[in-house]
C-alpha cells in the first residue's frame, strides 16, 4: 500500500504526517470538522499566492515571434517545421500560453501543494531535472528521468512520454496530475480547486472566452505553454541566417566545428560523421521515432524510447530515460563502445555490411569535440527568459 503525506498545522507550523493511501480520503473530511483551534487543514490559499503577470502579457503566439524562416518554413532544408505537432484546434495564443505558464508552476495542481510541473521540469536545466529521478509530492521517486521540454513541439507523430504512451501533448499533460507518485489529484477535484481561486476564472476567460475551468482547458493551456518553449538563440543558431544558410566554420571554434562534422555531414567538407545526425535530425536536432539504442541486452517491450531534441542537452543531465549516465562524455563513451546487442537494436547502430553492433573507435580528441559541439546547443537566453519563468517566484521569496 502506498504511503502518502497528510498536511496539517499544529501550533502555527505546517507538519507532514505519512498515512496510507487507503485512509487519506477518509481522514481529511473527518479532520476538517474537528473544532480544535490548533488543528487547521491546509487550505488552497496556503499552498501558494497569486501569480505575478506583466501588463501587457508576454507574447507567445507564433505570429508575435520573430521566427527565422528555417524553423517555420517547411520548404527550407533542415527545417523542423514538418515535425510541428501543434494541432489546428489548439494554436498557441498569448492568453492561452500565459494561463499554461501559471498552471505549469502552480503547486495547487498537486494534492498537498508540494510540487508543480516546474518542480521536475526546471527552466535552468532545459526543463528537465538534475536528479536521476524526480521527487513526487510525497517525496517518492518518479519512475523515469524527467524529459527535457525544449522544442517539444517538434516531434512529428506528436506522441509523448519516454514510451510514447500518450497520443498527444494534450493527453500527456493530464497524466502526471493524476499519477499517485507525481501529483496525486483527480481531475474533478482539480477543477473545483482552481475554480475557487480569485484569479483562475479571469485567466480561463481570457484564454477561452468564458471563465469555466475544465480538464480539457487545463490540458490545452499547458500544451500551449510547452509548445512555446522554442530555443533559437544558442551559439549554433548564431551560425544560421534566417533562410537557413550556414556559416559554421566562421562562428564555431575549431573544436566545436570538428564536433559538428562528427555529429553530421557538413556540405563542402570531407565526410567524417559517425551518424549522430541520422537520429537527431534538422537544425533543431530532433528525433522522429522511438528507438532501441542498445542500453541493455535484455529489454522489455522492445526497449524503445522517444528521442527528444538535443537543444540545451548540456544543462539537463543526467541522461537517458533512466538517468544512468551522469555526463555527456559518459553518453559519448557509451555510443563509442558500450552499445549492447539485442534483437530490437535500431539498425542505425549496426554495421550495414556485417550486421554487428557499430563501434565508433573515437579518439579522446574526437570525443571532446563532440561534447564541445553539443555545448553549442545551449541557449542561455532561453534558460532565463522571463516568458518561461515561474510567475509565483516573488511570492515564494
Amino acid at each position: 500500500m502506498n504511503a502518502v503525506v497528510f498536511s496539517f498545522r499544529l501550533l502555527g507550523t505546517y507538519n507532514l504526517v505519512r498515512v496510507s493511501a487507503l485512509t487519506r480520503r477518509l481522514l481529511i473530511p473527518c479532520l476538517a470538522m474537528v473544532p480544535w483551534p490548533f488543528l487547521v487543514l491546509r487550505s488552497q490559499d496556503a499552498f501558494q499566492g497569486e501569480p505575478h503577470l506583466p501588463s501587457p502579457l508576454f507574447h507567445y503566439a507564433d505570429a508575435e515571434q520573430s521566427f527565422p524562416q528555417w524553423i517555420q518554413n517547411v520548404t527550407v532544408p533542415n527545417s523542423p517545421a514538418r515535425a510541428d505537432n501543434t494541432p489546428s484546434d489548439n494554436p498557441i495564443t498569448d492568453a492561452g500560453a500565459t494561463l499554461g505558464r501559471v498552471l505549469f508552476y502552480d503547486r495547487r495542481l498537486s494534492r498537498n501543494g508540494a510540487v508543480s510541473c516546474g518542480s521536475c521540469h526546471q527552466q535552468s536545466h532545459g526543463f528537465s531535472d538534475t536528479k536521476r529521478f524526480s521527487s513526487g509530492l510525497y517525496g517518492d521517486p518518479t519512475r523515469r528521468h524527467a524529459m527535457g521540454l525544449t522544442d517539444a513541439r517538434y516531434y512529428g507523430d506528436g506522441r509523448f512520454f519516454w514510451d510514447e504512451r500518450a497520443r498527444s501533448l494534450e493527453q500527456q499533460t493530464l497524466e502526471p496530475l493524476q499519477d499517485p507518485t507525481e501529483m496525486d489529484m483527480t481531475l474533478p477535484e482539480l477543477v473545483d480547486r482552481l475554480s475557487r481561486t480569485s484569479f483562475y476564472p479571469p485567466l480561463f476567460k481570457a484564454a477561452f472566452g468564458t471563465p469555466e475551468v475544465s480538464a480539457d482547458r487545463i490540458s490545452r493551456a499547458l500544451s500551449q505553454f510547452v509548445r512555446a518553449l522554442v530555443s533559437l538563440t544558442s551559439k549554433f543558431d548564431s551560425c544560421l541566417d534566417s533562410s537557413g544558410s550556414a556559416h559554421f566554420e566562421k562562428t564555431l571554434s575549431t573544436q566545436e566545428f570538428m564536433g559538428l562534422r562528427l555529429f553530421t555531414n557538413v556540405p563542402g567538407y570531407t565526410r567524417i560523421s559517425v551518424g549522430c545526425g541520422r537520429c537527431h535530425t534538422t537544425f533543431a536536432q530532433i528525433g522522429n521515432e522511438r528507438r532501441n539504442n542498445g542500453l541493455d541486452e535484455l529489454t522489455l517491450n522492445g526497449g524503445k524510447f522517444k528521442t527528444p531534441s538535443l537543444r540545451n542537452v548540456a544543462v539537463r543531465g543526467p541522461y537517458m530515460h533512466d538517468g544512468r549516465f551522469a555526463t555527456l562524455m559518459d553518453v559519448v563513451n557509451f555510443y563509442d563502445h558500450g552499445v549492447c546487442d539485442n534483437p530490437s537494436l535500431d539498425p542505425m547502430l549496426r554495421d550495414p555490411v556485417t550486421g554487428q553492433v557499430r563501434r565508433l573507435n573515437l579518439t579522446q580528441e574526437q570525443k571532446e569535440a563532440l561534447v564541445a559541439f553539443l555545448n553549442t546547443l545551449t541557449d542561455p537566453k532561453f534558460l532565463t527568459d522571463p516568458r518561461f519563468s515561474d510567475p509565483f517566484v516573488t511570492e515564494r521569496n
